[in-house]
Parts: structure tokens; C-alpha cells; sequence
């Protein structure tokens, strides 16, 4: 089951319902702000997140495309691509459980004057017992262009300290908050203001507490970042309280940094990250 719903305001979002799993995305951004299975919620979402066009949600899984972070500075930070209109091009109902949602977002006049460029970017939800997201970017340009992209993935926990993270381990990473380089000697635990763009990843990601795994498997991509504001950065965020830091942990799979790409005239180039959730 599934249906197209409406906020007072005018924003609209999809909702879709299976025997597997409940999830809500707005075609604003192709963002995913809900998904749910019968192992609980996967996604963390601010309680005062604004539903507005034009203010990108806070949480979920916002798309940052065609940049990742600030690379270029004539862009957005993490590009536009979050406060886009998405074209809902189909919803398919495979099974009992499991619903194939695709939106499509072309260049216009406006992403003209932001990114001089002709692209489709094609988005794909695979709503089951698993969560499945993949971006296809097919550039209808005469001219390359470079491509920085993340799934920026905000995961539910029930406690930041308890979080452990697997994975990653032997991996070179860029610490962004004192501008070093290091490589990961352990499973990763937080305990103050992380932001780390892990390069070389090639396994699964796990996301482990006490009652519950996440495990995060990633195509085409090489690189990772792990996010969590805590306390101090977090109370001056936009459409987040003070203290909800300790509500979750972003871990996204990219092409950020080194890992990105070139993309020619007519290619295409795909991202893709499948969610599963496991009780302990």
C-alpha cells in the first residue's frame, strides 16, 4: 500500500506500507525520513525538524549531490540536490514485502545557475525486511563533470556512548575537525565531537548496541564519514534540541574526498547502500 500525502503547508511525501516495513519519503530531496521494520526504527528524525520547502529535513537520510561537503565553494554545502523537487517516475509493488519507489531529478533553470550542467540523477528505495537507497547519476552534458556524493545517514541509537563501531579498523582516515591524518587502530567509540572521512573502505560497516546491529554494505563506494556533533556544536544547529546528540550517529557511505568521480558525457555512475537491522 501506498499513497501520496500532503503537510498543511503543501509539502509532499510518499508514504509506503508493506508487510515488511513502513517508510515515508518527500519528494523534496528523494529523502527518506522514516523507516521502520519489525525491529524497530532504523532512522533518527529532530522532533523539530521544519517540513518546508526549501529547508532541507534534519535527519533521516538527506542526499548530498553533487558535493559532498564544500569541495567546490560555488556550491552549497553538500550540494542542492536536498532541497530539490524529485519527479515520482514510479512505485512498484514487487511483493507482499517489498516496494520499489523511483523519483528522478533533471537539471533546470535553476540548478542552472547553481551547477551549469544537463544530468538526470535517478533515486531507488527498496522498501522491505532490509532498506536498500542507490543514486544513478547519468550525465546529458557536452562537457565532464566531477562528482562528490553521499547517503548522509542518521541512525537511531539509544545511547551515543554505548555506540560501537566495526568496520573500519586498519582504514586511513582525514580527522576534518583538527585537519590530520591517522589510520583507525579500533573499533570506533564516541565519547565527544567526531567528523572522519574514512578512504579505502571496501567491507561492511557495523553499527552495534547493546539489543541491536546495523549492518551498513555499500557499492561503488570507497569512503565513509562518521558524524556526531555532541554537546556544544549540536545546541547552536538548526532545527535540532541540545541534546540530541546523544539520539544518534550519522555513518554514510560517499565518494567524498579522493574517492570521487569523473563522469563523462552520456555515463553514468551509481551509489548504492543497503541497511539491515538485527536484535541481539
Amino acid at each position: 500500500m501506498y499513497a501520496l500525502k500532503e503537510l498543511e503547508n503543501g509539502f509532499v511525501y510518499l508514504e509506503v506500507k508493506n508487510e515488511a516495513a513502513h517508510a515515508k519519503i518527500a519528494l523534496q530531496g528523494a529523502h527518506i525520513f522514516k523507516y521502520e521494520n519489525y525491529n524497530g526504527e532504523l532512522l533518527w528524525l529532530s522532533q523539530i525538524s521544519r517540513f518546508e520547502t526549501g529547508s532541507a529535513i534534519r535527519g533521516g537520510i538527506p542526499l548530498c549531490w553533487p558535493r559532498f561537503g564544500n569541495l567546490d565553494e560555488t556550491l552549497p554545502q553538500h550540494g542542492f540536490a536536498r532541497t530539490m523537487i524529485f519527479e515520482l517516475i514510479e512505485v512498484k509493488e514487487v511483493s507482499n514485502s517489498l516496494t520499489q519507489v523511483h523519483l528522478r531529478l533533471e537539471d533546470t533553470p535553476k540548478s542552472r545557475k547553481i551547477w551549469n550542467f544537463a544530468f538526470e540523477l535517478d533515486v531507488v528505495f527498496e522498501i522491505s525486511a532490509t532498506l536498500s537507497i542507490s543514486m544513478k547519476t547519468t550525465n546529458r552534458d557536452t562537457k565532464e563533470f566531477l562528482l562528490t556524493q553521499a547517503f548522509h545517514t542518521y541512525f537511531q541509537v539509544d545511547d551515543i556512548v554505548k555506540v560501537r563501531i566495526e568496520g573500519l579498523e586498519g582504514m586511513k582516515y582525514l580527522d576534518t575537525l583538527s585537519d590530520t591524518k591517522a589510520v583507525e587502530d579500533q573499533p570506533i567509540e564516541i565519547d565527544k565531537e567526531i567528523d572522519r572521512v574514512y578512504l579505502g573502505v571496501k567491507e561492511d560497516i557495523h553499527l552495534r548496541e547493546e539489543h541491536k546491529n546495523i549492518s551498513i554494505h555499500a557499492e561503488n563506494s570507497n569512503s565513509a564519514i562518521v558524524w556526531n556533533p555532541w554537546a556544544e556544536k549540536c545546541s547552536n544547529m538548526s532545527a535540532m534540541k541540545p541534546d540530541a546528540y546523544k539520539e544518534f550517529v550519522c555513518i554514510e557511505s560517499a565518494n567524498a574526498f579522493d574517492d570521487f568521480r569523473i563522469v563523462q558525457p552520456n555515463e553514468n555512475v551509481h551509489l548504492r547502500a543497503t541497511y539491515l537491522t538485527q536484535r541481539c
